[in-house]
């Protein structure tokens, strides 16, 4: 991200409201994926997706908190209490897995959070950044905590083997997932509300579905299916709901 301001001529603000973006970025760049990778070992790829697919309600909440966004209405309330009743089915499905898969919910659950609150941060402290900036700021703000991390964790030792996979995800990461993934995700994050920027996740949890029963051979029972509709309902009303009543009314004054 330094090669890339340098190749654009830009350069990385340091007044108070530019640290503080850095630092929201850094919560998720560091706070969310530590939990997600962490939690991602005991669980399901699949449920990793599900359970991000909570991020709208957990948006709206903070947005309605900390941004006074209109995010509480009726039919979100209904849609909160839809897409938490399909978590509570994972939770369930989860405990006749094992316990651990139970932590690798509440981990992945602790990173949705953390996310959320960066991204409605950024937008409360409004610091008219460009993306690749705050992404570049970020990365600093969040390098030296994994370093701390993995000196305290792992006393800073590199892994005897890595396999061809390890090279490629390492590589894709660091190249597309970062430079690529966040930059668009700050870039849409200045222009859309915070609570539409939420919605990102609506069509991950069915792909990422998918994907592991397919590749990974992960199991996709009637319960997973049950929770998964129920979360991807909510999401819909979540997003559909309040407009459609507002015009239900608008066409039969």
């Amino acid at each position: 991200m330094l090669i890339v301001l340098l190749l654009k001529r830009k350069r990385l603000p340091s007044h108070r409201k530019a640290r503080l973006t850095y630092l929201a970025i850094a919560v998720q760049i560091y706070g969310a994926m530590i939990a997600v990778y962490w939690g991602a070992q005991f669980i399901p790829s699949g449920w990793v997706s599900i359970v991000f697919g909570l991020s709208p309600f957990i948006t709206a909440i903070f947005s309605a908190l900390w941004l006074k966004e209109r995010s509480l209405t009726f039919g979100k309330l209904t849609s909160y209490f839809l897409g938490f009743s399909g978590l509570a089915i994972l939770f369930n499905s989860a405990l006749q897995l094992d316990i651990k898969a139970v932590y690798g919910i509440i981990s992945v659950l602790t990173a949705v959070s953390l996310q959320t609150a960066s991204a409605v941060w950024v937008k409360r402290i409004q610091a008219k950044l460009p993306a690749s900036t705050q992404v570049t700021g970020g990365l600093l703000f969040a390098l030296p905590a994994y370093l701390i991390t993995w000196i305290v964790f792992d006393d800073a030792q590199l892994p005897q083997q890595l396999s061809v996979i390890n090279i490629i995800s390492i590589v894709y990461l660091g190249t597309i997932a970062t430079t690529v993934g966040f930059v668009l995700y700050y870039y849409t994050l200045i222009h859309l509300p915070a609570t539409t920027v939420g919605m990102i996740p609506m069509i991950s949890p069915v792909i990422a579905l998918y994907l592991g029963h397919t590749f990974n051979h992960e199991p996709f029972t009637l319960k997973i299916a049950i929770g998964t509709a129920l979360i991807l309902s909510a999401l819909l009303m979540h997003t559909f709901f309040d407009n459609f009543i507002a015009r239900y009314f608008r066409s039969n004054r």
